[in-house]
Formats: structure tokens, C-alpha cells, sequence
């Protein structure tokens, strides 16, 4: 059975010690909670870590191939920008998941998913430009996959901010 683990993305998966070195841990604690909002962001990081612009991408580029570093984007409030957004389970037999998985993950509105070990294994956010669009998209996830989709809607906003210390 797999353990719980993100299926898309995040941001920063968590490393032992020694795989990073102080000049790693400079440009993730950048990325992760001041990245530069400038045409050459990477000039900024490099300058702050003491190396040049192109080390500090040649050296992203690195972290995001060893998936340490899964998304660089940014993080809006959806809400304020007109869209709906949900949070959805899905029970889903083991022999179905990588079938369902790709099919959740063909969509743009789907922001991030987990697999849990619980009965309602399949755990994902949805986004789309209104209610209509985003009860569309579940309904077609089950309509294709066969597999129904638990929409929970937040009743209430909370919003926490996390930093994985690097030093």
C-alpha cells in the first residue's frame, strides 16, 4: 500500500541535513518566503547568496530536478479574484488510483492532491471560474473515471503561513 505523499506538487519537499549545502538553504529560505518580484529575480538570489545569476538558476534548476524544490509559482486568494474553490475526496480502489490520478491531474483547476491512508484516499483541491465550472469539472472527473467525488466547500477562510526554516 503507498504511504501518504503529495501527487502533484508543493513547494519544498523535506531533505535531510546533509544533502544541502548553506548556499542551497540561502535560496530555498529565499524562493520560499521573499522571492524577488523583479525582471531578473535570479541576480537578486544570486547576490543575496554570494554567487552570480547563473549559478543561482544553474543551482534551481538542480533543486528542481532532485524534486527538493516541486513548484516555484505564485499563490493568489482566489476568492478576491472572482473564482470558487473547493476541497475534494475521492474513495478510490488501488487498482484504479494511477488511472484516476492522471485523469484529476489533466485538469488546470486542480491545484494540488494527496493520497491518504484512509478510506477516502484521494484528497485534492479544484478551482474554476465560478460554482457552475467547478461542480462541471467534478462531475466530469466522475463521469470519465467512473468514481464519485466529495465536494466540501469551505464554509469559513483560514490562511496559515508556512515556512520550512533552512538554517
Amino acid at each position: 500500500m503507498r504511504t501518504e505523499q503529495e501527487l502533484d506538487g508543493g513547494a519544498i519537499d523535506a531533505v535531510p541535513d546533509d544533502m544541502l549545502d548553506a548556499t542551497d538553504r540561502v535560496i530555498l529560505g529565499m524562493i520560499q518566503s521573499s522571492f524577488p518580484i523583479d525582471s531578473r529575480p535570479y541576480a537578486i538570489i544570486g547576490k543575496e547568496a554570494g554567487i552570480s545569476e547563473q549559478e543561482a538558476l544553474d543551482r534551481v534548476r538542480r533543486l528542481k530536478q532532485r524534486r527538493i524544490i516541486r513548484r516555484l509559482g505564485a499563490n493568489f486568494q482566489s476568492a478576491k479574484l472572482g473564482f470558487r474553490s473547493t476541497l475534494c475526496a475521492a474513495k478510490v480502489p488501488e487498482d484504479a488510483l494511477d488511472a484516476f490520478v492522471a485523469e484529476v491531474n489533466s485538469h488546470t483547476g486542480i491545484t494540488h492532491n494527496y493520497l491518504r491512508d484512509h478510506e477516502y484516499n484521494i484528497w485534492f483541491t479544484c478551482i474554476g471560474s465560478s460554482w457552475e465550472a467547478v461542480c462541471g469539472l467534478l462531475e466530469s472527473i466522475t463521469a470519465k473515471t467512473g468514481i464519485s467525488v466529495l465536494n466540501l466547500p469551505a464554509e469559513r477562510m483560514y490562511k496559515i503561513k508556512v515556512d520550512f526554516q533552512m538554517d
